[in-house]
C-alpha cells in the first residue's frame, strides 16, 4: 500500500496539503454552471428531473470527486503515462471505427455492456498530454526545427482522422485548434504557420469534396439559413427565434415556447444555451458567459503559474480545448457559425463528456497543486 501511495501521490505534501492547493475558486465556478445546466435539463424535460437532469447531477457529484482525486496525484505519474495514454486512446478510436455503436448517425461509442463510452472525448485530453510532453523535451531552439514538427503533427492528424471518419467533424476540428494551439506555444516558427494556414486554404475545394452531403448543407444553411427553413435550415432558424423571444430579462423559468412546444431541436444537448437564454434572456445569457469567462481565465492562470514546461503547456492546451467547444457551441447556435454538433460541455447532456471535461480539470488543478514541481527531460 505504502509503494502505490508513493507512486501515485508525491511525498513532498501531504493529501491535505495537496487539497488545499487546489484552487478551488475554480471548481466552485464549476459547480455554477454545472447547476446552471441541471435547471436548464430539468427545464427541458418540462419541469422533470427525469430522464436528463438525474442521472446528470449524479455523475457531477462522481465527477467533483475524480477531479479532487485527479489533483492531487503526482504530477509525475500523469508525465509519464501521457503516451501510453495517447496509445490507448487511438486504439480505442479503432475499435470504435470498427464496433462502434451507432447514435445521431454517426459511430462514435464503444458499447461496454455496463457503460458507452465516447473516445473522442478522451482523444481531446490525450491529444494535449501527448504534445505537452514531446515540447517539454525540446528547448525553442529545437521545436523550430522542421524536423521536429512531424511527430507532433502525427500526434495531432492521427486521432483526428479516426475521428473524422465516425463521422465527427465537429469533435476533429476542436482537436486540430487544441494542437494547433500546442505547436505555437511549443515554440513552433511562425513561417511554418503562415504556411500551414496557407495550404489549408489552398486545400478547401478539395477537401469540399471530401464532404458528407449533410456536413455541406450544414455550411450551406450557414450561409443562408432562409434556403431551406423548413429543412437542413430549420434547427438554427429555431434557435435565433428562440433567441430573440427571450429579450432581456427572458421568458421565465419553465416559461420557453420554443423549447417546451417542441420547436427547438436537441434542447437537452447541442442547443441547450438556447433553452437556458429564451428563458433568462441577455442578462441570463451574459450571466453564463460571465461564468464561462472566468472558469477559462482561472485556467490560463494556472498555466502561467506553473513551472515546468510539461504542466505550464498541460494547463494551456486543456484550457483552450474548453475554450474552443464553449466558442463553437455558442457561436453555432447564435448562427455565427455553422452546426457541427459539438455540444456545450458539462450542461449539455452526456456521461462521457462530462466525466473528461471534469477529468481535465482535475489534470489541470493538478498541474497547480504541482506547480513548482521539477520534471525531467527527455523524450
Amino acid at each position: 500500500m505504502a509503494i502505490f501511495r508513493s507512486s501515485l501521490f508525491s511525498e513532498d505534501m501531504s493529501i491535505l496539503g495537496k487539497i488545499r492547493q487546489i484552487a478551488w475558486g475554480q471548481v466552485f465556478l464549476l459547480c455554477v454552471y454545472a447547476t446552471i445546466g441541471f435547471l436548464s435539463l430539468y427545464s427541458a424535460a418540462g419541469g422533470s428531473i427525469e430522464p436528463w437532469a438525474s442521472p446528470q447531477i449524479i455523475r457531477f457529484i462522481f465527477a467533483i470527486g475524480l477531479l479532487v482525486v485527479i489533483a492531487i496525484l503526482d504530477i509525475k505519474w500523469i508525465f509519464r503515462i501521457a503516451y501510453p495514454f495517447h496509445i490507448i486512446v487511438i486504439l480505442l478510436l479503432l475499435l470504435v471505427d470498427i464496433f462502434g455503436h451507432i447514435g445521431m448517425g454517426a459511430q462514435r461509442w464503444l458499447d461496454l455492456g455496463v457503460i458507452k463510452i465516447q473516445p473522442s472525448e478522451l482523444a481531446k485530453i490525450s491529444t494535449i498530454l501527448c504534445l505537452a510532453r514531446f515540447y517539454h523535451s525540446k528547448e525553442v531552439s529545437e521545436a523550430k526545427q522542421f524536423k521536429n514538427l512531424i511527430i507532433p503533427v502525427l500526434m495531432v492528424l492521427i486521432p483526428v482522422a479516426l475521428v473524422v471518419m465516425q463521422p465527427d467533424l465537429g469533435t476533429g476540428l476542436s482537436i486540430v485548434f487544441g494542437g494547433v494551439a500546442m505547436l505555437f506555444v511549443g515554440g513552433v516558427s511562425m513561417w511554418l504557420f503562415i504556411a500551414g494556414i496557407g495550404a489549408a486554404i489552398a486545400a478547401v475545394p478539395i477537401a469540399w469534396q471530401f464532404l458528407h452531403e449533410y456536413q455541406q448543407k450544414r455550411v450551406l444553411i450557414f450561409m443562408n439559413p432562409e434556403s431551406d427553413p423548413l429543412g437542413a435550415g430549420f434547427h438554427i432558424t429555431q434557435s435565433k427565434i428562440a433567441l430573440g423571444s427571450g429579450g432581456i430579462t427572458g421568458k421565465g423559468f419553465l416559461e420557453g415556447t420554443q423549447s417546451h412546444l417542441n420547436f427547438l431541436p436537441e434542447k437537452h444537448t447541442d442547443f441547450i444555451f438556447t433553452l437556458w437564454a429564451e428563458e433568462w434572456g441577455l442578462f441570463g445569457g451574459l450571466f453564463l458567459m460571465a461564468i464561462l469567462g472566468m472558469i477559462i481565465l482561472y485556467g490560463y492562470w494556472i498555466s502561467f503559474r506553473c513551472r515546468s514546461q510539461f504542466a505550464r503547456l498541460v494547463a494551456f492546451g486543456l484550457t483552450v480545448n474548453f475554450s474552443v467547444y464553449v466558442l463553437v457551441n455558442i457561436g453555432m447556435v447564435m448562427g455565427l457559425l455553422p452546426v457541427v454538433g459539438i455540444p456545450l460541455p458539462m450542461m449539455s447532456y452526456g456521461g462521457t463528456a462530462l466525466l473528461s471535461v471534469m477529468a481535465a480539470f482535475g489534470i489541470i488543478q493538478c498541474c497547480n497543486v504541482h506547480r513548482d514541481a521539477r520534471l525531467p527531460k527527455g523524450f
